[in-house]
């Protein structure tokens, strides 16, 4: 029976209790208070950690990213450096050298943002075709949305000039011919789907490395969102080996295999077995704003006079699925970045639990809410919905969102200030891989609203460094019906805690994202210390 005492540092609680001191058994709280009171409640041989002055609370929860992916990926060319296409080029070429890629495999890139190369374009195929003309050699956007692939893929790939674009995605073609260029969009992606297929993974080596920039991060709850069979697999796999370090809520696609796996894996249905479960579904209905494949209710800025970017499915079958859920009793997980895919989604719900007359409380998330409007959290307020905001957008596109939608919408994207104002619960989330799963840089953001080029993005639309700690703490575990559980310093919850050098609540707000998490603490155990 292990016994610790933590004592003597700022601890945030993120309940309306003032906590001086916190004692830790069996992996849960036994005991949060002043110190006198925690010290009588201690054994003779409970361990006493002086925090000298650093700040313990509650663990950062992750509400939406990709686990699995994110193991994926790290295993990819990593292009988030490539300042040009020359860049992007040479990374390939080393990239292909030092794996000894031949004809038979495939070179694989991840990270590149067309906004900040110095061509602002992608990388088609005329660029692609210099890392080789024999090799299949596939770029995937930061977004995750959008690729780039050369000449052999689409050879491979029978993608012609006379391929349609799928519906919900497109094929670039070179300018004034039907010729594809090598850029593919959304749908378009799965036109590679037979090169894709070549992909061959060091399964141990992404196992062991995927869960460790979250515990860095301090984060002890993390989502593999749109798993597939493969995602669940590996998981599982993982869970009967006893290596997960962090809880994994697991959400299949309702539009794909999601009824037939969550049948399979039923003993994970909304209940952790060795720190995996399966939290419901999720949808895609759009795609990404600084892509520009989002869907609007009104025009980009800088395009043709109707490019309002599209959805994925029409209204009836998106109501078919809420439905589906809503009779199912699960929770939906809907990707929603342009506005018309936020009405789509809600609209949906409402008549959705109108018909059904169904009083459980299922918590449906919006994920994203880019461009989500006032008069849309007015009705998910009603709704019960979550606003799960990818509030990073601010600093790493504020000002390509301002480009492309204008003044009044970029200054409007993550409305977290409005969203709070409306009485919608908000949780933060970094959909990484897209970007690092930096819990602290999340907070900053909503605090601050300041872009990677020092604009202030929406003034109106910051909210207190409180809020933006409930966003990754309690209000995150509300997300995953788990807030009896985690998210605050409370006796009864789960020890999983987080020490960092300084607390969010005393430095100045513009000093948060400096301060270092030093150990993170899974279930009363250290699973992360500098």
């Amino acid at each position: 029976m292990t016994e610790k005492l933590y004592y003597n540092g700022k601890i945030i609680s993120m309940s309306k209790q003032e906590v001086e001191a916190v004692l830790i058994k069996n992996g849960r709280i036994e005991k949060a208070g002043d110190l006198k009171g925690v010290e009588k409640a201690a054994g003779k041989e409970a361990e006493r950690i002086d925090l000298q002055g650093k700040c313990l609370m509650p663990s950062f929860i992750d509400t939406h990213s990709h686990l699995v992916l994110n193991g994926q990926m790290s295993r990819f060319a990593n292009l988030s450096e490539c300042r040009n296409w020359k860049d992007i080029v040479q990374t390939m070429k080393a990239y292909i050298k030092e794996h000894k890629i031949t004809e038979q495999g495939i070179a694989l890139g991840y990270g590149y943002d067309h906004n900040f190369l110095e061509e602002q374009k992608h990388p088609d195929k005329r660029v692609l075709d210099q890392v080789s003309q024999e090799i299949p050699v596939v770029v995937i956007h930061v977004s995750g949305h959008l690729e780039c692939v050369n000449s052999p893929v689409l050879r491979l790939c029978g993608i012609h000039p006379e391929t349609k674009d799928p519906k919900g995605g497109r094929i670039g073609r070179i300018s004034g011919t039907r010729e594809p260029d090598g850029y593919l969009e959304e749908a378009g992606m799965g036109l590679a789907g037979k090169v894709m297929e070549r992909i061959s993974m060091d399964l141990d080596a992404m196992m062991e490395g995927m869960q460790e920039i979250y515990l860095k991060n301090g984060i002890t709850t993390v989502q593999d969102g749109a798993s597939s069979r493969e995602n669940l697999w590996i998981l599982k796999k993982m869970a009967d080996q006893g290596a997960l370090k962090v809880d994994v809520v697991a959400y299949p696609m309702i539009t794909g295999d999601g009824k037939e796996l969550a049948d399979e894996y039923k003993e994970y249905d909304r209940n952790y077995k060795d720190r995996l479960k399966i939290g419901g579904y999720k949808i895609i209905l759009d795609g990404s704003p600084q892509g520009r494949s989002a869907w609007l209710s009104k025009p980009y800025v800088g395009g043709e006079a109707e490019e309002r970017g599209y959805g994925y499915w029409e209204d009836e079958t998106v109501k078919e699925y809420v439905s589906q859920a809503v009779r199912e009793g699960k929770q939906l997980l809907a990707h929603c970045n342009g506005d018309a895919a936020c009405e789509q989604f809600i609209r949906a719900y409402e008549a959705v639990v109108e018909e059904e007359k169904k009083k459980e409380e299922l918590r449906p998330v919006m994920i994203h809410c880019q461009t989500v409007r006032k008069d849309q959290l007015k009705r998910m307020a009603k709704l019960g919905m979550i606003a799960s905001m990818f509030v990073g957008h601010v600093w790493y596109w504020g000002e390509v969102h301002k480009r492309n939608l204008g003044e009044e919408r970029g200054d409007n994207i993550s409305p977290a200030r409005d969203a709070i104002d409306q009485g919608v619960v908000v949780n933060f989330h970094q959909d990484t891989p897209v970007t690092k799963p930096n819990m602290l840089h999340s907070i900053w953001c909503g605090v601050n609203r300041v872009s990677s080029g020092g604009q202030v993005i929406g003034e109106h639309q910051k909210i207190s460094v409180y809020e933006a700690l409930e966003a990754v703490t309690i209000h995150a575990a509300y997300g995953y019906f788990e807030e009896k559980e985690k998210g605050s310093i409370e006796e009864g919850k789960k020890a999983d805690l987080v020490i960092l050098s300084q607390s969010p609540l005393e430095v100045a707000p513009d000093k948060i994202r400096e301060i270092q998490v030093l150990e993170t603490i899974k279930e009363g155990e250290t699973v992360y210390k500098v």
